[in-house]
């Protein structure tokens, strides 16, 4: 495969989330023509994508289109003529009473879906997949450190009872389908696995992540079960990795991208000394979080993308001062 000469066309699925909006900006600023994918109208004002018109260079090279998973052919018409497709969209909108199965089916068959527009197209030289740290998280070997070798296995996972299981199953059948299906068709398919992505966000709502990543700031006890050891990243380093991987002709197969690790108590001690102004110290004490019982996850390691040539430009800091900027510019907390 040849190196990007040039900033192409390229669409990606998804344009009003967390990750996707922001790989929106970034791309559009480094003079890509883009295409991005919405589940609600374009054309409809009142449906909350006027933070994506008004991006820097989105009047010139930024084009929106209507598509959904559910409707997979609907994705034709964005991708026909594109060079590079990010595919960062995932089902959403299940509920609680949803079969797994049916939620599993969903989540494949979009995808599928998507990578066949790609092929149809006649265009598309690489596809870059998001995929979810849920897929290699939980293995149950009880390995140390998880590479892009590490699969979750689903027994062990569903043995778990996590919150949301059915969606996060999916993301691991739908990465091997992706995966299959690319070597099937011959369609150059990279993914990257982002662990928990936390910074700064130009979307309206507070994304998922984030509040997970802040769960001691915003008091939400509940979630710290999930932070006993967390793997991190900053939201600026998942876009530009995702770039880097469309225009590296070496990238091949998946790639963990993953900056930071941190326990629980050191999240406590980092942000009461940061913040001292959230008063984080009042809510907690070092003692109270002995309590708290959680998962057992490995480390990760970005080695193979760190070698590629990929370097990380944030640090913790830069991950909570963004997420907690951003929250306080839109009257979050």
């Amino acid at each position: 495969m040849e190196e990007y000469s040039g900033k192409g066309v390229v669409c990606v699925t998804g344009g009003t989330g967390f990750v996707a909006s922001w790989l929106i900006m970034r791309l559009l600023e480094q003079g890509y023509t883009v295409r991005t994918t919405v589940r609600s109208n374009p054309t409809d004002g009142k449906q909350g994508i006027g933070y994506l018109r008004d991006l820097p260079g989105a009047k010139e090279r930024l084009k929106i289109f209507n598509a959904d998973l559910d409707r997979p052919d609907s994705f034709n018409e964005a991708i026909e003529g594109c060079t590079g497709v990010f595919h960062v969209a995932h089902p959403t909108g299940f509920t609680k009473e949803e079969a797994e199965e049916m939620v599993i089916k969903r989540a494949t068959e979009g995808t599928i879906g998507v990578l066949q527009a790609c092929l149809n197209s006649k265009t598309v030289k690489r596809v870059v997949y998001t995929s979810g740290i849920s897929t290699v998280l939980f293995s149950g070997n009880g390995q140390q450190v998880a590479d892009e070798s590490a699969w979750t296995d689903i027994d062990y996972f569903r043995s778990l009872n996590v919150i949301g299981n059915p969606s996060l199953i999916a993301k691991t059948y739908t990465e091997r389908a992706a995966l299959e299906f690319a070597e099937q068709h011959g369609l150059d398919l990279v993914t990257l696995i982002p662990s928990l992505v936390l910074g700064p966000f130009i979307c309206p709502k507070i994304p998922r992540s984030v509040h997970m990543g802040l769960a001691m700031v915003l008091g939400n006890r509940n979630h710290y079960r999930f932070l006993i050891k967390s793997n991190m990243v900053h939201i600026d380093d998942v876009a530009i990795a995702h770039i880097f991987l469309l225009e590296n002709s070496n990238a091949k197969g998946r790639y963990l991208c993953s900056s930071n690790e941190v326990s629980l108590n050191e999240m406590f001690e980092f942000l009461s000394a940061r913040y001292p102004d959230l008063q984080i110290p009042a809510r907690e004490s070092i003692s109270s979080l002995k309590d708290i019982e959680g998962y057992k996850i490995c480390s990760l390691s970005s080695k193979k993308l760190l070698d590629c040539g990929f370097k990380f430009k944030y640090g913790l800091g830069d991950m909570f001062d963004g997420a907690i900027q951003s929250c306080k510019e839109k009257g979050l907390f």
